[in-house]
Formats: C-alpha cells, sequence, structure tokens
C-alpha cells in the first residue's frame, strides 16, 4: 500500500462494502466514515475505479498476509498434516474475524464481472493463490497438480460462500480440518499421513 492514508482509505472501503455493499460504496461515504475531511478519498482515487482498485489491492494485501503460511514456499513444503492445519486454519480465519473482508471480497468479485477493467485486476490478485495451491500440491506428490489446485482453492472459496453468503451452517474448525483431509486424501492417495 502506497501511504498510511491509502491504507486508512482502503480499510473502510473494505469495511463499507461488507456493511452497506456495493451501493453504499462511495468517496463521501468514506471520507465520512475514516474521519477525513471532505474530499480527502477523491484526492487519492479520483474515480470509482481507482477507488475500486485501491480497494482490491489492499483486500489482496490483507488476504496474503492471512495466507502467508500456506503461500511461503521457502520454508519447503508443509508435511499432509500441517498443510491440513494450515488451510484449515486459514479458512476458519476467513469465516470468523477476517469475514468482512470475505463480505468485500464477494462484492468486488460480482462488481468485476460487470467491470473489465476490474476483473483484470481481481484475476491477478487470484492467481497469487492459485499458483501456490498448485506448487503445494506437486510437493505433496499430487499426480495433476493443476487441476487439484484449481479443485482446493474451489473447495476453500465454496466453503466460505457456503458459509456467508449461502444457506450453509458455519462449520467447525474440526468440519474443515476433516473436509481438507479427505479432499487431500483423494488427490494424493493417502501419502504422508493424510
Amino acid at each position: 500500500m502506497k501511504s498510511q492514508r491509502a491504507e486508512l482509505i482502503a480499510d473502510t472501503a473494505i469495511a463499507l462494502l461488507a456493511e452497506r455493499g456495493m451501493r453504499g460504496l462511495t468517496h463521501r461515504a468514506v471520507d465520512e466514515e475514516a474521519g477525513l475531511p471532505a474530499g480527502s478519498t477523491s484526492n487519492l482515487a479520483r474515480t470509482r475505479r481507482a477507488l475500486l482498485e485501491l480497494t482490491l489491492e489492499r483486500l489482496t494485501e490483507l488476504e496474503v498476509q492471512t495466507f502467508a503460511a500456506l503461500l511461503d514456499d521457502t520454508v519447503g513444503p508443509p508435511s499432509p498434516e500441517a498443510l491440513v492445519e494450515l488451510a484449515a486454519r486459514t479458512l476458519w480465519e476467513q469465516l470468523t474475524v477476517g469475514r468482512h473482508r470475505t463480505l468485500a471480497r464477494y462484492e468486488l468479485a460480482l462488481e468485476a464481472t460487470r467491470r473489465p477493467e476490474l476483473r483484470e485486476v481481481y484475476d491477478q490478485a487470484g492467481s497469487r493463490f492459485r499458483a501456490p495451491a498448485v506448487a503445494i500440491l506437486t510437493a505433496a506428490g499430487s499426480p495433476d497438480p493443476v487441476r487439484h489446485g484449481r479443485q482446493v482453492v474451489a473447495f476453500g472459496e465454496g466453503v466460505m460462500f457456503d458459509t456467508i453468503a449461502g444457506s450453509g451452517d458455519e462449520p467447525t474448525l474440526d468440519d474443515l480440518r476433516l473436509g481438507l483431509a479427505e479432499l487431500l486424501r483423494g488427490m494424493v492417495g493417502g501419502k504422508g499421513g493424510v
């Protein structure tokens, strides 16, 4: 993020998206909610497009921090058990303390279906999560890590959407562990104790 003010504006925009939806996100609403002088948000992000892109950039930054343990390739691949635990805890965080970020991301995802310029930014952000999933599954011995990487991401997205926007019950941390262990066991054939 460029500056503390940019972070404040983007964090406020994320909160507004989660609370009020896309229609509730305006430059004026961000100024008011953040306690900034009128025109501050417009000064930083002149257009709605610029505000949405700034918000998506910050949201991606925050989600990368959340998923850091899973995405960190400098420490080598986690054991299958550690992978299940990391993934379950990360999903749990997205459903609990990070719930507002997940809601905001869904708002931006829907908006990206109508704005090609935002779709490009959204897809670039998403690739930061898909490529590491492929690398992790390659290291875990998946016979088809690209397809399996997409499926692991889809599993997580499905759980989050069903819990937050669908009609599903909120899973427990143990539910997430069990579901991920079963999914990964099917992909890598029970290698490494999953």
